[in-house]
């Protein structure tokens, strides 16, 4: 059976800058702010929260089916994705926009400054969950435009469909009874600490609150690996896989979501699929882009058991 993710396709395009930022920008004159950054390489990767969380997924042996949107030189990533093995018979298509592109010029520093386009993403809303001829159980409602948000969570509610509210950087897009809703229509929530904390400031809900209308709340610590809590009261700490080098976090979320959700469709338990998170977060932060890691289910199966001392077979 089919994961359902809906979220955004985009093409990054990645800078390095050999320099800190910091030594070309006179904070005195900030209101007048007027700079140029001479990169010394730039490189287009496949990108955006669906994108990613397919690939994992489909590296990891899944079925994941995406519902999103590209624009008229959108052909090469949907021809890319296919080739993935990747379901694409929902993505949009708008012949009048370009794909959503980020922007990303990294300093020597590791600051980063990102120019975010999302072209046709908020389109993906003119999909209906409804439409959808293959059976899921299970869908990501991953960060993307607003109303293809608000519209897939709500169909995916109203189909009994578990789903994943997964706001991420979209959550300020959102008033707080937006977010209340959202959480009530949703079977998981998942985010980072400072996203949790910000969902809470947002919705004036504590944990225990939410803990009332979702089932599972899933927040991810970064290096120090993550914590579910669920509404019967179980708390699972889980430890973080180290990569073996690291290069760049970006993506590194997307993949944890990619490893937690496939166990979840297994039959796993909350700790496996948390190991299973922490262990394809670790193949992200190895590489530059996204979706430029690759391995075999033998591969991920030793490097889950040397992290943590256990056989999984999946």
């Amino acid at each position: 059976m089919s994961i359902l993710v809906s979220g955004s396709l985009a093409y990054d395009y990645i800078m390095n800058f050999p320099d800190s930022f910091k030594n070309h920008i006179m904070p005195e004159n900030i209101h007048i702010l007027n700079v140029c950054f001479v990169v010394d390489n730039l490189k287009r990767t496949w990108g955006g929260t669906a994108g990613n969380i397919a690939y994992t997924m489909r590296l990891l042996g899944a079925s994941p089916l995406i519902v999103s949107a590209v624009g008229k030189d959108g052909g090469d990533y949907t021809q890319y994705l296919k080739d993935k093995g990747i379901n694409t018979n929902y993505i949009y298509t708008d012949a009048t926009q370009l794909t959503a592109s980020a922007f990303i010029t990294t300093d020597a520093d590791d600051n980063q400054i990102t120019a975010f386009h999302g072209g046709p993403l908020g389109l993906a809303g003119n999909i209906s969950l409804r439409e959808v001829k293959e059976k899921f159980s299970l869908a990501l409602i991953s960060p993307t435009q607003k109303e293809a948000m608000v519209k897939h969570l709500k169909e995916c509610h109203e189909l009994g469909v578990k789903a994943v509210f997964d706001p991420g950087q979209q959550i300020t897009v959102f008033d707080g009874p937006e977010l209340r809703r959202m959480i009530s229509q949703s079977h998981f929530v998942i985010g980072n600490d400072y996203e949790m904390k910000l969902l809470q400031d947002r919705t004036g809900w504590s944990a225990n609150d939410m803990l009332k209308e979702t089932k599972v709340l899933i927040t991810t610590l970064g290096e120090k690996g993550s914590i579910i809590t669920t509404a019967e009261g179980e708390i699972v700490e889980v430890a973080s896989c180290p990569p073996l080098s690291f290069d760049d976090p970006t993506g590194a979320g997307d993949s944890y979501r990619a490893g937690f959700f496939t166990a979840y469709e297994q039959g796993c338990d909350f700790k496996i699929c948390g190991q299973m998170g922490s262990v394809a977060a670790s193949y992200a932060i190895e590489t530059y882009g996204t979706q430029e890691f690759n391995f075999s289910k033998d591969d991920f199966c030793v490097r889950y058991f040397k992290t943590y001392n256990e056989k999984i077979n999946f």
